[in-house]
């Protein structure tokens, strides 16, 4: 009887083709191994304190994920879904660090040196991107990051990106950072000595997430669900969002927040700081409506409809005019004042930081310190001046106007000089002209002998006004108008 034949190179090929097979299920089984974490958590993140936070990530599909945060042992227990997602809440406790926390599907990932404080958004154009060095190079740069010596300040870029569809992970060129000289270079100037001078009165951690892109508008910053609502971008929304790609436009509305903000969301955060709107001058009065917007549309997709919002009003720009005029940068600062309006805002004024020829100019010391003032009045209840004195009403006296002020903190003064500058009055005819005013009390008076029966009064109504009233806590008055005539932006 014969043997039968044995085909070497066709056993060869199963054997291989087995071991293929087994190598991909093994693959599939374990490709996720180990925890793998969004890329918000990292060594040296903060999180927000006293607060119920999400913690999120990925593992092998219906895996049990266990985690043990080191203030407190205890154990989270949650399982992966079908597509190997999880998410978890744990409670965090008072400020305090650092910490750790244990990922454990089987094998264990560690996340080191966590602090417990505060954590900031700061988002914005140029002028929250603008760093201490590189391309900005603040005032007394040099030896602002040679000082940067602040452990407890913690540190997270967001790479400048786009999207037509909101994203679930953002970019980041390096995760979380410990504050130091080595750090803080390339960091954003306004952030960073906004988190200095909180923690120079406040031992407690602040960790700050970079978000900004220079020269864009607010409109690309709100999701397409919120924007949709204002009829001037509902056609485009819906255009954006049957896309699908990264353009390399960032004004195209929605880009930003889809790719730059959604994937924060739902990071446990005290606030959000914002310098924006030298984008928007030319539709200010639509920037009304935009941007509480914009603010609104964050706090209700972090589901936090009261997380403080601070922002800073624009800065001065551009020649200064010789003669009263209209103006669109004075318009949209107009827009950013009534926006005081919501809840658990607060304004920094800039009337008085900025530089003739230079849109990024380089006091942002003084930025940061006066976003830090709402912050610690606010929030940390220091009772402490925070704002300059704001337009309250006024009052027609014959050839004189009589105004009041909330946040005159002690009496008002002009700074540097013995007569006030920058009033303008205007009658029936709507023609304003140069006034002169004075202190009387915590009130200001103005006339003009141009103008016989005054109706309507404008303080450093122009993009770069000359202008120099204060209350004594030394904090500049915003501009203001008490008319509200048609202006010349939509």
């Amino acid at each position: 009887m014969n043997k039968p034949t044995v085909n070497v190179f066709n056993v060869k090929r199963n054997l291989a083709s087995i071991g293929l097979v087994l190598f991909l299920w093994v693959m599939q089984n374990n490709a996720f191994a180990e925890v793998e974490l969004s890329p918000l958590f990292s060594n040296n993140m903060v999180l927000q304190q006293k607060a119920k936070v999400a913690l999120w990530g990925k593992s092998t599909p219906k895996k049990e994920v266990k985690i043990t945060t080191t203030w407190n042992q205890k154990i989270k227990k949650v399982f992966a879904d079908a597509n190997g997602d999880w998410k978890v809440n744990i409670v965090t406790p008072k400020f305090g660090g650092p910490y750790n926390i244990i990922f454990d599907d089987g094998e264990k990932l560690i996340l080191e040196n966590i602090l417990i404080g505060e954590v900031w958004v700061c988002s914005g154009q140029s002028n929250m991107e603008m760093p201490l060095a590189g391309w900005g190079k603040t005032d007394n740069y040099k030896q602002e990051i040679a000082n940067a010596k602040y452990p407890n300040i913690r540190l997270l870029k967001v790479e400048k990106s786009t999207s037509t569809q909101e994203l679930s992970k953002a970019k980041f060129n390096k995760k979380w950072q410990v504050c130091s000289p080595e750090t803080v270079e390339d960091f954003s100037a306004v952030a960073y000595f906004f988190a200095r001078n909180i923690q120079q009165h406040h031992d407690i951690p602040i960790g700050l997430i970079q978000t900004a892109y220079s020269g864009t508008p607010a409109q690309s910053w709100v999701s397409g669900a919120s924007l949709k609502q204002m009829p001037d971008y509902a056609e485009i929304v819906n255009e954006v969002s049957i896309k699908s790609d990264s353009p390399k436009d960032s004004h195209i509305p929605t880009v930003l927040y889809n790719a730059m903000i959604h994937p924060l969301i739902p990071y446990g955060i005290r606030g959000v700081i914002w310098y924006q709107g030298e984008s928007n001058d030319k539709k200010a009065l639509q920037y009304k409506t935009l941007f509480p917007l914009l603010i609104n549309d964050w706090r209700s997709n972090w589901t936090n409809k009261n997380f403080p919002f601070y922002y800073v009003q624009l800065a001065n720009f551009t020649e200064v005019g010789k003669e009263p005029s209209e103006s669109t940068w004075a318009e949209l600062r107009e827009a950013q004042l009534q926006t005081l309006k919501l809840k658990n805002t607060g304004m920094a004024v800039a009337i008085d930081l900025g530089e003739a020829k230079d849109i990024h100019p380089k006091n942002k010391q003084d930025v940061g310190l006066r976003l830090a003032l709402i912050a610690r009045s606010k929030i940390y209840k220091e009772k402490i001046p925070y704002s300059g004195p704001i337009y309250k009403s006024f009052k027609t006296k014959g050839r004189e106007i009589e105004i009041s002020f909330k946040h005159t903190n002690g009496g008002l003064e002009s700074k540097g000089a013995e007569q006030l500058t920058g009033f303008a009055v205007a009658g029936a005819d709507k023609k304003f002209y140069w006034a002169d005013a004075k202190i009387i009390d915590d009130k200001i008076v103005v006339s003009s002998n141009d103008v016989k029966n005054p109706i309507a009064v404008r303080y450093a109504w122009a993009n770069n006004p000359v202008c120099n009233l204060y209350n004594r806590a030394g904090l500049p008055a915003s501009p203001f108008r008490t008319d509200n005539w048609d202006g010349i932006t939509q």
